[in-house]
């Protein structure tokens, strides 16, 4: 009804004036008014037209509605001063001058001087309630604009702050963690070359080892926090540790100091459909679950036995599609071992469960009925 009234109703009014003005007895001036209310129904698409169409009408029939309709549609769509100036013209003469044209007096000063008034009355209210109407939308156009374009302002200032504070963050991981780190890592060292105990000696070798690598993952974090900050470039970003995968994973399960079972059915990099990028993506978000979940067991569950399980699946959050399947499961902890005193905020599962919504998966932590604790998630290859 929106779009079919505006077209239909001033049609009809316009019929109903040449109905009321003309009769049904007056053949030539009902028809001439008839068509020209007709042509009502083109006057968005040809409005100069359509306005010409209509002048008979008002001349012949002296119908009022149908010009008077032509002419707002025209200053509303195909606004021109000269346009505008010409078409009103015709419509004053066409009111002005009676039809037939032998009836005109000349000497009726009086009378031709009000007909002439109410024609230019007559065409000059159709041409400023166009203008009006054609006005209002161009400013209501150039408000949404504007809405727009401060919308856009505000998420380029948002952006800007985030830019500023993961910069920010950048140097404070730089200036304090890895300082952190680099003692742990020099003092690992030097009891390692000090030391005559074996076992000391090893012990001090894995934290070494522990230390260096996180230094090699911080600064990889720095510089993608630095280079999206606006500090970096693409030569730095080039430059950045890479980053692990399924290959990595025997070596953090034998560095976990846990007992864990590790079945792995997946080989490292062995990427589905959605190319290399999409296959290091979801292996690194499979490397990062084991990597927490392993963390979590030595905080909560010292002692524990751990089977660590990384197959290809057919399907991800019931949807057909190749993907990867991880689960770390663990047994109640041993009441002999002595849990270690490790810091812990809680947004651990938090953030594997974002990380895994990211790229389309899904993942499901829960206690199980033997006192212990499982954690499955399931990525789809090509969400990267």
């Amino acid at each position: 009804m929106r779009r079919i009234a505006p077209v239909v109703v001033p049609v009809l009014l316009a019929i109903a004036d040449a109905v009321l003005v003309n009769g049904l007895e007056l053949a030539l001036e009902l028809g001439v008014s008839v068509v020209a209310a007709t042509a009502l129904l083109l006057r968005r698409r040809f409005p100069l037209l359509v306005f010409l169409v209509t002048l008979p009408g008002l001349y012949i029939g002296y119908i009022w509605f149908a010009p008077m309709i032509g002419l707002y549609t025209l200053a509303a769509r195909r606004p021109g001063r000269r346009r505008l100036g010409i078409c009103a013209v015709l419509l004053i003469a066409a009111h002005f001058l009676p039809y037939p044209i032998s009836d005109f007096e000349l000497t009726a000063y009086r009378e031709n001087t009000l007909v002439l008034i109410d024609a230019c009355v007559t065409s000059a209210a159709p041409i400023a309630l166009g203008l009006l109407v054609r006005t209002r939308r161009e400013l209501a156009s150039r408000v949404e604009d504007l809405t727009r374009s401060l919308r856009r302002e505000d998420r380029l200032l948002a952006d800007r702050v985030k830019t500023t504070e993961r910069a920010r963050l950048a140097r404070e991981m730089h200036d304090v963690v890895a300082h952190q780190v680099s003692l742990i890592s020099l003092q690992a060292g030097a009891v390692q070359v000090s030391t005559e105990d074996e076992a000391a000696r090893a012990g001090a070798r894995t934290i070494r080892e522990l230390s260096v690598r996180t230094l090699e993952e911080l600064r990889h974090m720095v510089g993608v926090l630095r280079a999206d900050g606006g500090d970096g470039d693409g030569e730095e970003a080039s430059g950045l540790a890479p980053q692990p995968d399924l290959e990595e994973l025997p070596r953090l399960i034998e560095m976990s100091a846990l007992d864990v079972t590790y079945e792995g059915g997946v080989v490292a990099s062995a990427g589905g459909p959605g190319g290399a990028g999409g296959a290091k993506t979801v292996e690194r978000a499979a490397f990062r679950t084991v990597q927490e979940a392993l963390t979590n067991v030595r905080k909560h569950a010292p002692g524990a036995q751990v089977r660590v399980r990384v197959d290809p699946s057919d399907e991800v959050g019931g949807e057909a599609g190749p993907g990867l399947r991880v689960e770390i499961r663990n047994g109640p902890p041993d009441a002999t071992a002595t849990a270690p005193a490790l810091p812990g905020g809680g947004h651990g599962l938090v953030g594997l469960r974002e990380r895994a919504q990211s790229l389309g998966g899904t993942l499901e932590a829960r206690h199980t009925s033997d006192g212990g604790f499982v954690v499955r998630a399931e990525f789809p290859y090509g969400a990267g």
